[in-house]
């Protein structure tokens, strides 16, 4: 099944490829977010960005968008330009066909945010040089590096399952929002609130036991991905979604 796996991803990929290139401003796009996080951030915050709890969590948020502005075009995109049927007359297992359009978003978001997070590091050498190679904390860079992971996935398992019944691009993507919504408003909502409840907040985040919390986050995280992949496998159905793509 791996064979066949693999060949779901090259096609995403290069239709990917092809789509990025056809839309204006795609491939900018990703440029443009990979200079924000990757250069001018790191630019703002100094040294303090290798160290800073902050920066974990905004390279938790990145993935999910990077995963998200790709994945509902997965099966409703397929469905919009009447080319479903011919994925699913194929040779390939269904299992197949749904983990490789998880794999592929999986790499596309993960693979783009760990390019922002080198970029980066450089950033922060390039412009703050001490004489020695300055890094992540081994937890620190480990948090990173899972959690985008994790997150990656959360977002591809999510966003197939809702492209999976979608009778749209436009519908999956409108469903997404909501979802990117509930998981992060408390992000955006921080740096509203009044500076006292600020403070508040951030006493609060200084006296937790991070190395807890973040094994408690990815086990969640990895709990809640494997009950939305069997979730998935077990609604997609070959037959009934051929006959809904034809009624």
């Amino acid at each position: 099944m791996m064979t066949d796996i693999m060949t779901i991803i090259w096609k995403e990929f290069r239709e990917l490829l092809i789509q990025r290139s056809g839309l204006r401003g795609g491939w900018i796009g990703l440029l443009i977010l990979v200079g924000v996080f990757g250069i001018v951030f790191p630019l703002q915050s100094g040294s303090e960005w290798l160290t800073s709890p902050t920066t974990i969590l905004m390279w938790s948020w990145v993935p999910f968008i990077l995963v998200n502005s790709i994945v509902a075009d997965s099966f409703a995109g397929e469905r919009e330009r009447h080319t479903l049927e011919t994925l699913l007359a194929s040779r390939l297992s269904d299992k197949a066909i749904l983990i490789g359009k998880i794999c592929s978003a999986i790499a596309y978001g993960w693979g783009i945010t760990l390019v922002g997070v080198i970029t980066g590091i450089i950033t922060i050498n390039v412009a703050n040089w001490t004489g020695m190679l300055q890094f992540f904390s081994p937890l620190n860079g480990l948090a990173i590096f899972w959690l985008s992971f994790l997150i990656s996935w959360l977002a591809a398992g999510l966003g197939v399952l809702v492209s999976l019944r979608a009778a749209s691009v436009r519908q999956a993507q409108q469903t997404l929002s909501f979802a990117f919504l509930f998981l992060f408003i408390p992000l955006m909502i921080l740096p509203l609130l009044p500076e006292n409840l600020r403070l508040i907040v951030a006493n609060a985040v200084q006296g937790l036991d991070f190395q807890l919390l973040g094994i408690i986050i990815a086990v969640f995280l990895l709990a809640a991905n494997l009950f939305l992949l069997i979730l998935a496998l077990r609604r997609f159905n070959r037959a009934s979604l051929i006959l809904a793509n034809n009624p």
